[in-house]
């Protein structure tokens, strides 16, 4: 496997912050490749199988409906940081309350009037969730109802995006990185985005919040 391109073309930084926080570099570098990896794939999609993209700016059904999302310790801090210091004024009280109350069954936490507060931010499995032909029904989970419109990722971008964050979780061996992500263990680490405990979350806010006073 080849180590990630670091010329990626779209490619998110924050330049005040990045040296404040080594891993941010990692996690926006696994960001970028994984969109470039979807920028492919669905250009593929849609010149090859003559299929439309369905998903839509507006669309906010699989942030209500999907009850699995998975999510890693790098994006779990970067969604902490994101929350903490980014998040707009205007949003931040709604995000609290949100997180504080939020269970498994309800729409997604960062979901707000429709939007995702954290969507610069937002984890791979939500990248890479996109749906051809036409845009989902009310309450529909197209993964289990029609699957064969829901994208596959290249998984070549994918295992370059997970090896980009491993430095993050102490392996730096490029040989132990590569059997890392080859017998895919990096999945041992993932934990739901639905059924996490969001309360500590809001206390770094309340306390961030209350410094900023």
């Amino acid at each position: 496997m080849k180590k990630p391109n670091k010329n990626l073309s779209k490619h998110l930084r924050f330049p005040d912050d990045e040296p404040r926080f080594p891993w941010l570099s990692l996690l926006l570098d696994s960001y970028a490749i994984i969109d470039e990896g979807l920028s492919v794939a669905i250009v593929k999609e849609e010149a090859g199988r003559n299929r439309e993209l369905a998903c839509k700016e507006s669309c906010d059904i699989c942030c209500r409906v999907n009850k699995d999302i998975p999510v890693y310790p790098i994006e779990l801090v970067g969604i902490y940081w994101f929350a903490t210091e980014k998040a707009e004024q205007a949003l931040r009280e709604t995000l609290k309350k949100q997180l504080s109350s939020h269970t498994k069954n309800d729409p997604c936490s960062f979901l707000i009037n429709g939007s995702c507060s954290i969507h610069v931010i937002r984890p791979i499995s939500c990248r890479q969730f996109n749906v051809f032909n036409k845009p989902c029904a009310e309450g529909e989970d197209p993964y289990h109802t029609r699957r064969d419109d829901v994208l596959t990722p290249i998984e070549d971008y994918t295992k370059k995006a997970f090896l980009a964050t491993l430095p993050f979780y102490g392996i730096t061996d490029e040989k132990e990185q590569i059997h890392f992500i080859e017998n895919n263990l990096i999945h041992a680490q993932v934990v739901n985005l639905q059924a996490y405990d969001w309360k500590k979350l809001v206390k770094i806010m309340d306390d961030f919040d209350s410094k900023k006073r």
